[in-house]
């Protein structure tokens, strides 16, 4: 449903097709999109290539983006790294935070291009900052391995909780492994376990087996305090996480 009428991807391609008539940069991209998936159209994905080439040439970030991911995989276009790592920093240098987290882990782990840790990290860093919890995560990782930089584990920490706490289950589990080791924080079986478990209703799976393995070490009265404090975060929308 949207804006209270039945959705109709056929009635809107009728109207996104007059407002690219237009020259209208979201209609371009939008209408591409549903030609990518087959929305309401045949699925076609040169006619999407061909909407998105009309947004990105207008600046429109989200195409930037999506366009960049068809040459980095070779969707519907040849393969071409370069125009896809091109497309990608027009777009991160809209702050498109996605953009960035890509462009960070193209260049931590050398992705058709030179490892340059600190080109990753200037990537991350913008990403993070603009709350994209993948990256938000692989900074926290960068930080707390010593990754182009002199290792700091609480610096890293910070970061991974912040998106523990939006939700990244993902960085859930991290901060589950980051407590049961006393990496970065203070050794808490209670806190890992809450996180592991948290995590895995968010649909981790490795998070459960870490959590019932981790449950093995501990008593009836931790696993059960954890439990209540999982729910606890849960039901507080991550503002209550804690002892």
């Amino acid at each position: 449903m949207g804006f209270g009428i039945p959705q109709d991807y056929k009635e809107a391609a009728k109207w996104y097709k007059l407002a690219v008539e237009q020259g209208d940069a979201q209609a371009q991209y939008n209408l591409g999109t549903m030609y990518a998936k087959g929305e309401g159209v045949i699925q076609d994905d040169n006619e999407a290539v061909r909407l998105y080439k009309l947004a990105v040439e207008q600046g429109y970030a989200e195409a930037q983006f999506k366009l960049g991911g068809k040459f980095f995989r070779g969707e519907g276009v040849p393969l071409d790294h370069k125009k896809a790592i091109r497309l990608y920093k027009l777009a991160a240098t809209q702050a498109h935070a996605a953009a960035q987290a890509i462009l960070g882990s193209i260049y931590e782990y050398g992705k058709n291009v030179p490892q340059d840790y600190a080109e990753a990290l200037k990537w991350y860093r913008l990403g993070a900052d603009n709350g994209q919890q993948n990256a938000q995560l692989a900074l926290g990782l960068m930080y707390a391995l010593g990754k182009g930089m002199p290792q700091d584990r609480f610096e890293g920490i910070k970061w991974i909780r912040l998106a523990a706490e939006q939700g990244h289950n993902i960085s859930q589990n991290a901060l589950g492994s980051f407590y049961e080791a006393g990496s970065g924080v203070l050794q808490d079986n209670v806190m890992a376990h809450m996180w592991f478990n948290i995590s895995a209703a968010n649909g981790s799976e490795g998070a459960i087996s870490d959590r019932d393995n981790l449950a093995k070490n501990m008593t009836s009265v931790n696993i059960s305090k954890a439990q209540s404090m999982a729910r606890k975060c849960l039901e507080s929308n991550y503002k209550k996480c804690g002892h």
